[in-house]
């Protein structure tokens, strides 16, 4: 146990429920197989920072990162369906002490099978897309104007893919060709017209409350009759740079409300960036925690 975990007791790592069976344990979340049309997703504390799960878990993340999608899903339901499903936890989950466990983070879903991309949208130029422009003047292939700085806003927002990867693993940024190749011509165009959409939503969303979505990554699923879903989390601090407006600058890397945080921190460690992840002091714990219901509340708040 942790210096952290002693501390904050009430962070849930992993879960284990008894009746029902897991079929996956990713970065975040832990999903169980309920039957042939439906999945449990359990959104657990476990944070991920250059695709390595850290030792500590931030209390409650979890518990924000399940309440904000599920919010998200309900204000871009009349621009593509998604995984939300009526069915009750408590018909799924029928032990107490384990429904308590999860309760706020457990959310039944529509079995779907997921496209192996994440279909990321950049309105900003940061992160790999900033790495990528300086290298070669392009972010995924696409070409952009000469002398753009760090966190200049993009004429327009952009759809710059990625691969999926798995645990340990890095993604990696692909051309829009690529994402043509993995999942055909029609399917992709459907995809990066729909991110494009959702992004525009919750960035029109979020600027009303004094937050820039500066990118965000989204993920979809089909289901047997070939119909698209979004799936997984939809704007959340886990997937997208959320910074403070008022703290905005031109040429400068903002503060912001999400894990980038704990990235700027292990950027000053001694470490390779791999496998196992150091241990996060309670300070910076209690602040990232912070940082993400803060988020929560200023996204989900009045404008």
């Amino acid at each position: 146990m942790t210096t952290s975990e002693k501390h904050l007791p009430d962070a849930l790592f992993e879960s284990n429920l008894s009746g029902l069976s897991r079929i996956s344990k990713g970065k975040v979340r832990d999903i169980y197989a309920v039957d042939d049309d439906h999945l449990l997703i359990v959104t657990t504390d476990r944070l991920s920072a250059f695709d390595v799960v850290l030792p500590d878990p931030i209390p409650g993340k979890g518990a924000v990162l399940t309440e904000l999608t599920e919010f998200w899903m309900r204000q871009t339901g009349d621009i593509v369906p998604n995984h939300l499903t009526d069915v009750p936890l408590e018909s799924v989950v029928t032990d107490a002490a384990e429904r308590a466990a999860i309760a706020g983070r457990g959310a039944v879903v529509r079995r779907l099978a997921p496209l192996p991309i994440e279909a990321v949208v950049r309105g900003y130029l940061i992160g790999s897309g900033w790495k990528d422009y300086q290298a070669t003047g392009r972010v995924c292939g696409i070409e952009l104007d000469a002398g753009l700085q760090l966190a200049e806003r993009l004429p327009e927002p952009i759809f710059t893919p990625a691969t999926k990867a798995n645990i340990g693993d890095h993604d990696e940024n692909i051309s829009y060709a690529d994402v043509e190749q993995l999942i055909g011509a029609e399917l992709a165009a459907q995809v990066k017209s729909l991110a494009l959409a959702i992004y525009a939503r919750g960035a029109a969303h979020a600027a009303a409350r004094g937050i820039i979505v500066a990118d965000t990554k989204f993920e979809f699923g089909r289901d047997d009759a070939g119909r698209l879903y979004l799936i997984d989390e939809v704007l959340t601090p886990d997937s997208s740079r959320f910074w403070p407006a008022a703290d905005y600058r031109l040429g400068a890397s903002p503060p912001s409300f999400d894990k980038q945080f704990v990235r700027d921190y292990l950027e000053t460690l001694d470490w390779n960036k791999t496998a196992p992840g150091p241990s996060l002091p309670d300070d910076i714990v209690r602040k990232t925690a912070a940082k993400y219901r803060q988020a929560f509340d200023i996204l989900t708040g009045p404008a």
